[in-house]
């Protein structure tokens, strides 16, 4: 691993609380300052680019797209590069999830599991075919299946999910 990509940095991390307010200053997310929180402690936030671990060059609030190694980022390209990303993830919710149709707690739980997994893989899930189906507390139910990363099932996403399956079904 190259010097300039580390796990783990001290001194390189970044406040998700001031990230979170500069994203909701902008009013183009639909997902609520509660679930921007599960998602931004959950992903952690750092300005140096580090290794997930699946493996991904990462940067800002698990920002993977168009990360150079070595390029320390500003809170405003960190809030910009994470609210692409949270709109992309909204999308997808939208799109394959029927999103209009859940209430706030579905809405900003499936953002976050769609956010850490991605949209290909969430579009074809069960947990977004019970929510087209209208079967909001069993899709709610889905989210303990999604705790694996790199074949691994890992401490962290079980928390995470056990979190997300909470908001999911409390609306």
């Amino acid at each position: 691993m190259a010097a300039s990509v580390r796990k783990g940095i001290v001194g390189g991390t970044c406040a998700v609380m001031t990230i979170i307010a500069i994203v909701v200053s902008n009013g183009a997310v639909r997902t609520s300052e509660p679930g921007l929180e599960l998602i931004g402690d959950a992903e952690s936030c750092q300005r140096d680019p580090y290794v997930c671990p699946a493996g991904v060059l990462t940067d800002g609030i698990g920002n993977t797209h168009g990360v150079k190694p070595g390029v320390r980022k500003s809170d405003a390209q960190i809030a910009a590069d994470w609210q692409r990303n949270i709109l992309q993830a909204e999308a997808c919710v939208n799109k394959y999830a029927n999103g209009k149709k859940l209430n706030q707690g579905q809405f900003d739980a499936t953002v976050s599991v769609t956010f850490n997994v991605g949209c290909g893989t969430m579009q074809k899930s069960t947990m977004f075919w019970l929510f087209r189906q209208g079967k909001m507390n069993d899709a709610c139910n889905e989210f303990p299946r999604w705790v694996y990363g790199d074949g691994k099932k890992l401490p962290g996403l079980v928390i995470r999910r056990e979190k997300e399956k909470a908001m999911c079904l409390k609306g």
